[in-house]
């Protein structure tokens, strides 16, 4: 026997669009209002593919659904050769036509992309997109209507924010390390060196100020009760 000709589940457009509508309506009453941050390659190295100077300059504002609702999932806190990592992971689902009239207009990116930010007002924490589910197994009334985003909590390195945003940017502060921007500036720009080269650096610029948990200076100041460096710094040739 052959399915029902009345029904057709791939034709059917009016019912898609009744579908779409649907879950447009229902993210906008159990979603939350997060913002999508594009990232913005700067110098991508084809070989590695990596970007080492990404920078995120543009926040969009846009409902998203949580479908992680008994919390992360991931492998979350563990200890590893390289120190603690967090990998604690949520699914996001955004429609996609609101993604379309909303991100797409302002980027002409026509889906959520790896590497993107999204930005978790209620906590404060960044997310990055890990992946996209762009094949789902089924498709409701044969259409797709959302995009299915897992996403990690964001770990900052060297990234450049400038969103606008200052909730969205206070990461860049935060966690910046980069010597260039805590160095001292003329009014031209121009960075100020020591004799020996250096950069001179603000005071605030300290590593026990920068991250947290830090006690470099703790360890450079019990070390300096045994170790004598003034008359020959192992160290320097």
């Amino acid at each position: 026997m052959a399915t029902n000709f009345f029904v057709n589940n791939f034709k059917a457009s009016q019912e898609q669009l009744l579908l779409e509508n649907l879950v447009i309506e229902s993210i906008r009453f159990y979603g939350h209002d997060l913002y999508y941050v594009p990232r913005k390659l700067n110098k991508y190295d084809p070989v590695y593919g990596a970007d080492d100077q990404s920078s995120y300059e543009l926040a969009i504002p846009i409902e998203m659904y949580i479908k992680s609702i008994d919390g992360f999932s991931g492998d979350g806190e563990f200890l590893s050769k390289f120190g603690v990592e967090i990998r604690n992971q949520v699914v996001f689902s955004v429609a996609r036509r609101v993604f379309n009239d909303e991100v797409q207009m302002a980027t002409n990116q026509f889906r959520p992309n790896e590497g993107d930010v999204i930005y978790f007002p209620l906590n404060r924490r960044h997310f990055i997109i890990r992946y996209v589910n762009k094949y789902e197994m089924f498709y409701q009334l044969g259409a797709l209507q959302t995009w299915e985003m897992t996403c990690e909590v964001f770990e900052y390195s060297n990234e450049k924010f400038n969103t606008g945003i200052p909730e969205i940017d206070a990461i860049q502060k935060h966690y910046d390390l980069d010597i260039f921007n805590w160095s001292v500036m003329t009014e031209d720009s121009d960075m100020l060196i020591t004799e020996d080269g250096d950069y001179l650096i603000l005071e605030e610029a300290s590593m026990e100020d920068l991250i947290d948990n830090a006690d470099n200076d703790d360890i450079e100041k019990e070390a300096d009760e045994f170790v004598d460096f003034d008359s020959k710094d192992p160290f320097k040739s």
